[in-house]
């Protein structure tokens, strides 16, 4: 027997130019998957999601975050990229253990299902064991999303690594709510015959793969070894010239931006625009919350922000896309996700347009990329199961769940010798 849901009378911002967006519309789902978008559905059979004072769209897509930071939420809004270097990696990583990464990487994968984020890319670089690698995955299957576990692993190091790439990959061959991708070192970590023998291993293991990069000349460098893949996923690439832009955009490659952190950790201007110029459609991700918030809706806006501020020629429609189609084609997941379209799975996100804040509604889109908030999410559902509902996560135990973190970052600040009073600065550990 089917399950059938209706969501009936909402505001629906599909992404989908064929299926369009309609002031007021219904959306019928069928065994977690979107079967019909239209202004009135008739299904009496269905359960009925009243969606009036909503908006009804697909849920972000954030395919760059490192949530086993989440226990030091807030403690590097101050810090630049070398200070938050020392800190997480130098400092306080080496004295987590398993239990620490799973309490992070689960209260930083419900964070951002609070937040209306239906899939994220969890880019782990622990990199301490196979049991720290065990307790992310875990967490991850924990968390009712749909998640990325982008294995980092021999991070810092020159090691191989294949046989950890490929015992991972065992345990996550499916295509479940929960899949793998391979983080790469890159050419200056490791050299570009690892970087070539890892392309070759995700190639045969059918892996996605996601590069940190800044430093101009690597891209050509990659692109003279044959290296570049429509597979990979840049970050950040503040540092790259036009040139290099335009050489991911031949590849067909894509290209995440992390502007909170780029701006405040001194990486330099997001390159949006730049990327859009060279035939680049850029994406959206958080990157690490102890340096900023865990939202799509502030990385949207500081992305618009600055990009208008620049040239003015953004709108607030390629935000939405860059965090939800764009991002999901970066996953390779474009055809399940990332728009509502007939045939895809149900990942969606109900906004309140009753709302103070935003209230009265008049341009959806520009008043999500303008306006917007978490506080906004009502209802979130992944592959058509309410993982969301009235503004509370469903049958997830908050405060074991905060008390459980609390202890894991006062065990680790301990051991590490950090103080948890605002006063500590890496520079002087």
């Amino acid at each position: 027997m089917k399950t059938k849901t209706l969501l009936a009378g909402g505001t629906v911002v599909s992404m989908d130019p064929a299926v369009g967006d309609l002031e007021r519309g219904d959306v019928l789902i069928e065994d977690g998957v979107i079967v019909e978008v239209a202004a009135h559905i008739d299904a009496p059979d269905a359960e009925v999601i009243d969606t009036t004072d909503r908006i009804v769209m697909p849920g972000f897509v954030d395919n760059h975050r490192h949530s086993w930071q989440t226990a030091f939420r807030g403690i590097g809004a101050d810090w630049t990229f070398p200070e938050w270097a020392l800190a997480m990696h130098r400092t306080v990583k080496p004295h987590y253990q398993p239990e620490d990464v799973y309490a992070g990487t689960l209260l930083g994968r419900l964070e951002a299902l609070h937040c209306g984020v239906t899939t994220m890319l969890d880019w782990y670089h622990v990199a301490q064991s196979h049991a720290h690698e065990d307790a992310a995955v875990a967490a991850l299957r924990d968390a009712p999303g749909r998640s990325i576990f982008c294995l980092g692993a021999g991070w810092g190091t020159a090691d191989p690594v294949d046989a950890d790439i490929r015992r991972v990959r065992s345990d996550l061959a499916g295509e479940g709510l929960v899949t793998m991708a391979l983080g790469l070192r890159g050419p200056e970590a490791t050299g570009m015959d690892t970087v070539a023998r890892e392309l070759k291993l995700a190639a045969e293991l059918g892996l996605r793969t996601s590069l940190h990069i800044e430093a101009s000349g690597t891209i050509t460098d990659l692109r003279e070894h044959g290296l570049l893949r429509d597979t990979t996923t840049f970050v950040h690439a503040n540092g790259i010239s036009d040139e290099e832009l335009r050489m991911l955009a031949d590849a067909d490659a894509s290209l995440s931006i992390s502007p909170d952190v780029e701006l405040k950790m001194g990486f330099g201007s997001p390159v949006t625009g730049r990327a859009l110029a060279a035939g680049l459609r850029p994406t959206l991700s958080i990157d690490d919350v102890p340096s900023v918030g865990g939202d799509m809706f502030s990385t949207m806006r500081t992305a618009f922000a600055v990009q208008r501020g620049l040239d003015g020629g953004l709108r607030s429609r390629d935000l939405l896309e860059f965090a939800t189609v764009d991002a999901a084609r970066s996953c390779g997941l474009d055809a399940r996700t990332g728009t509502l379209t007939p045939g895809k799975d149900a990942d969606l996100i109900l906004l309140r347009t009753d709302d103070l804040t935003v209230f009265p509604v008049t341009d959806p889109a520009g008043t999500i990329v303008s306006a917007g908030h978490p506080g906004l999410v009502d209802t979130v559902l992944v592959a058509g199961r309410v993982v969301k509902r009235d503004g509370a996560l469903v049958g997830v135990d908050l405060p074991t769940l905060r008390t459980r973190l609390l202890e894991s970052r006062n065990r680790i600040a301990a051991a590490a010798g950090v103080p948890l009073d605002g006063t500590w600065r890496p520079e002087a550990t």
